[in-house]
């Protein structure tokens, strides 16, 4: 019964320093993918001379709540799975350790990152039912849920509520907070994310991938300038009945809903929705989301299983890439041993894209970095560097100077299709690096 939920909510609704107090010394602490619940983080962090060694594993990291100073390092030893700007220095200082994501979902038989002692998540407001939604993004949130052992929820009320497997009751839940701090950054969108910025060279990139879409594709992409220019700088615009399955939804996609352009009609499973793990945009694409039947969100072990994937015909995987060299060896989270990000779905999407009945799997990149300095496409990636997507997945490139088509040619034909598309200032180089390395 409703009021059966509701007393059990009313009990279960404390202050943020009351709930922090399950934490104790040598707990391990996990937050889910999202930014950290401001208001309990901050009652967990007002403990650091109290605490000792709580392991604290964060899947993106997003607040510093002065734990990435290395006088926390005793209290809050960190560990992280996708490294974003606010954690590159501590991850290149060795100050905490990286957790490799996994395709395979987590459960209470295989929680992948060890059991929680204690997890700390957002969620919204329960509904008339008791339901309490996980807002723009799952992410595993409900199996993370399922396998703590205490689970600690604030509540946000700018939470959208979507469609999908994208809710939890109040029963499973520990303790709620009503949240009292912590907004939204400026200039971000619903999943913390600033809005890329567009240049000269993303524009030719978006230009050529825009050439390789076709009406009736369903696709996917990735976070980063490179990929989400496709969408934002309106070489989609003109399509028809683009179809949407993607782990992120970057700014510039549900406009293109709002428009028509992409409604999922042609789509050969989950026919006229758009599926996703995450959703970003605007508060405006957000009002547009909410509640709307179109739109539904579901856990990574379904979206991110590259047999769901390959279940949509005219698949377009689109991800961006930190390096790509001669062979088609794709590197796309770290520049030697430096980790700059994570692997995300890209795997999957390769695997998924190529399995699809007329699938694509496009790998952008802008052909230099800082500045202009150094080539992204290379003779051999940096030693150290972390493979993404293997050279027997590779299969289109885009960088601001054209396309090279990798699929099913040799590393000399790789080659010469690679160093056509690199920067002017080092195709001579690189083709000497490339006659040493392939030919006789």
């Amino acid at each position: 019964m409703a009021s059966d939920w509701k007393e059990e909510y009313r009990r279960k609704t404390v202050p943020a320093e009351v709930a922090v107090k399950v934490i104790k010394s040598g707990d391990r602490v996990s937050f889910t993918h999202g930014r950290e619940p401001p208001s309990i983080t901050r009652a967990m962090t007002e403990r650091k001379l109290e605490l000792n060694n709580v392991k604290v594993f964060m899947r993106t990291p997003s607040l510093d709540f002065g734990w990435y100073h290395e006088d926390w390092n005793d209290s809050f030893p960190l560990e992280i799975s996708y490294v974003r700007p606010i954690a590159r220095d501590i991850m290149a200082e060795r100050r905490c350790d990286f957790v490799p994501g996994s395709l395979i979902g987590i459960t209470p038989q295989n929680p992948q990152v060890g059991e929680a002692d204690v997890l700390l998540i957002e969620l919204s407001p329960p509904d008339e039912n008791g339901y309490c939604s996980f807002g723009a993004s799952v992410w595993g949130k409900k199996k993370a849920v399922q396998c703590a052992k205490t689970v600690i929820a604030e509540i946000n009320k700018s939470f959208i509520h979507t469609f999908g497997d994208n809710h939890i009751h109040v029963s499973e839940i520990d303790y709620f907070v009503e949240q009292t701090t912590g907004k939204k950054a400026a200039g971000s969108d619903q999943l913390g994310r600033k809005a890329p910025e567009i240049g000269e060279e993303e524009k030719g990139i978006a230009g050529y991938v825009g050439s390789l879409i076709r009406d009736g594709d369903t696709l996917q992409i990735g976070v980063g300038s490179a990929a989400e220019c496709i969408a934002l700088n309106g070489n989609l615009d003109n399509k028809v009945d683009l179809g949407w399955h993607s782990e992120t939804t970057p700014r510039g996609i549900i406009p293109l809903v709002r428009n028509g352009v992409i409604n999922g009609k042609r789509k050969t499973i989950n026919t006229g929705k758009l599926v996703a793990i995450a959703l970003g945009g605007s508060e405006e694409d957000m009002k547009f989301v909410d509640r709307n039947p179109m739109f539904e969100l579901y856990d990574s072990d379904y979206v991110l299983d590259p047999r769901v994937v390959a279940s949509n015909d005219r698949f377009v995987g689109i991800n961006a890439a930190v390096a790509v060299d001669l062979t088609g060896q794709i590197a796309a989270e770290s520049v030697g041993p430096s980790i700059l990000s994570g692997p995300g779905g890209q795997l999957t999407f390769a695997i998924g894209a190529q399995l699809s009945k007329g699938g694509r799997f496009i790998t952008t990149l802008q052909s230099t970095a800082r500045g202009g300095k150094l080539s992204r496409i290379v003779p051999m990636l940096k030693e150290g560097s972390m493979v993404t997507v293997p050279r027997t997945l590779s299969d289109i490139v885009v960088s601001e100077y054209g396309i090279a088509r990798l699929r099913g040619k040799t590393h000399r034909e790789r080659a010469l299709e690679l160093i056509a598309i690199a920067h002017p200032d080092f195709r001579t180089e690189l083709k000497r690096q490339a006659e040493a390395m392939f030919w006789p």
